[in-house]
């Protein structure tokens, strides 16, 4: 797996695995998933991803970091 962004035009691409693309669905206003020629999601292509990704990141790392703290106590 190998992960591309793209910081013009604000897209994360993630390349699942190497062939041609035999279709693509959005499943939402910004997620796109790519299919290959067996049916098998072979990318994920995700916009605006400064505002989609970075929250939930954001949220993870928070939640993560009280993880821990609770841990130490």
């Amino acid at each position: 797996m190998k992960v591309r962004y793209d910081s013009e035009a604000d897209i994360l691409y993630i390349f699942v695995k190497e062939g041609s693309i035999k279709d693509t669905i959005e499943i939402s206003d910004d997620l796109f998933v790519e299919y290959d020629e067996n049916n098998q999601i072979a990318g994920i292509e995700l916009w605006q991803a400064r505002k989609n990704l970075l929250p939930e990141l954001i949220s993870y790392v928070e939640h993560v970091s009280k993880a821990t703290i609770d841990l130490k106590s």
